[in-house]
């Protein structure tokens, strides 16, 4: 049980920040060159500089992956110096929530830091962990777990312009038009993004592995050249993933700390102890 709720719980925290924001690199370069060029290029170029500066911003998603798991998150992020905030994630369907549901735990709290995040589960959890209501994940240990790398420098180094940053890459990209986004006016932008035209190594490396040939990635862009919402959808050997963002109130305060540490149990040790006592 104890080992199930750990890989779940990492899951599901990874999952829901991915949902807002993207799974490119940060250090790469800004203007990139792409296969067409598109009028909407120089408007995606100045939305993805923009969103960057703006360092933080309310966010709500969803995520579906096949019948695995499905969630909602919604919370704060700020990206000014490396990747921090809060988001309370739902357990909303799937495999993977029925397993947390039967361990009394139908939405968490996860809370990024710079060295690590910390998974909140609630009293129903806790009673039947020690008492203790918060998981921690230091990000270097997450390189002992399979593809445990990737993710650690994912949760460093992802902010939401990555998204637009990623369309960047589609030889395809056009202007859909002028939509309604959450009360105001935007502009969509639509394209197909091949594996092979990714400019960023290490995420072409993890989509080749996850057996995806291609992703269709939508942005929306408000007024002031902010990102308001985001698609993405891929094909995987795990089945379809839809992931939806929307952002808001751009430059809101956002102010992050470690629980307890009296309150806080280490995954590597939960580990250690259900390798030893895995009841």
């Amino acid at each position: 049980m104890k080992r199930t709720t750990v890989w779940v719980t990492t899951a599901a925290a990874l999952t829901g920040l991915a949902a807002c924001t993207s799974s490119g690199s940060s250090d790469e370069p800004k203007d990139k060159p792409t296969s067409s060029a598109p009028a909407a290029l120089p408007a995606l170029r100045t939305a993805e500089r923009s969103t960057e500066r703006a360092e933080t911003a309310r966010v709500r998603s969803t995520t579906v992956m096949g019948t695995q798991l499905s969630l909602t998150a919604d919370g704060v992020l700020a990206w000014r110096d490396g990747l921090s905030g809060s988001l309370i994630i739902d357990y909303t369907g799937g495999t993977a929530a029925e397993t947390m549901r039967g361990l009394g735990v139908t939405s968490m709290e996860a809370r990024y830091l710079s060295d690590a995040y910390y998974a909140r589960m609630g009293d129903t959890f806790a009673a039947k962990m020690g008492g203790k209501h918060w998981l921690k994940y230091a990000y270097d240990d997450l390189k002992t777990l399979g593809g445990g790398a990737d993710l650690a420098d994912q949760m460093r180094s992802t902010t939401p312009n990555q998204s637009v940053r990623l369309l960047l890459d589609s030889g395809n990209v056009r202007e859909v038009g002028r939509e309604t986004v959450d009360g105001q006016a935007a502009t969509h932008y639509s394209g197909t993004v091949r594996v092979e035209d990714v400019t960023d190594t290490e995420l072409r490396r993890r989509l080749q592995d996850a057996d995806v040939t291609a992703e269709t990635v939508d942005v929306w862009i408000n007024e002031k050249n902010l990102l308001v919402k985001k698609v993405e959808k891929t094909s995987t050997t795990n089945g379809r993933v839809t992931q939806s963002a929307h952002y808001s109130d751009y430059g809101v305060k956002v102010a992050v700390h470690k629980p307890p540490a009296a309150d806080t149990e280490d995954f590597k040790a939960l580990l250690s102890q259900s390798s030893t006592n895995p009841t």
